[in-house]
């Protein structure tokens, strides 16, 4: 299973621009629909496309390792 590290990305870039982002900037700013983000956040389990963590990477300037990893169910 894929476990994702939304919030923790979120919170990191909200520490750096001492601010406070909400998904819909994140949603309008990365081409990633709310509930896309909402889903990812939410739901254990959830499954997205190579796309979608793309764009999440572009957005947090981060590597695909650093916004989610394998674990063993």
């Amino acid at each position: 299973m894929i476990r994702f590290f939304l919030k923790e990305r979120i919170a990191e870039k909200e520490f750096r621009e001492k601010r406070k982002i909400k998904l819909d900037e994140i949603s309008k700013e990365s081409g990633v629909s709310r509930n896309t983000l909402s889903r990812i956040l939410n739901t254990y389990g959830y499954s997205t496309s190579t796309e979608v963590l793309d764009k999440l990477c572009e957005y947090f300037e981060c590597q695909l390792a650093d916004l989610a990893e394998y674990v063993e169910d």
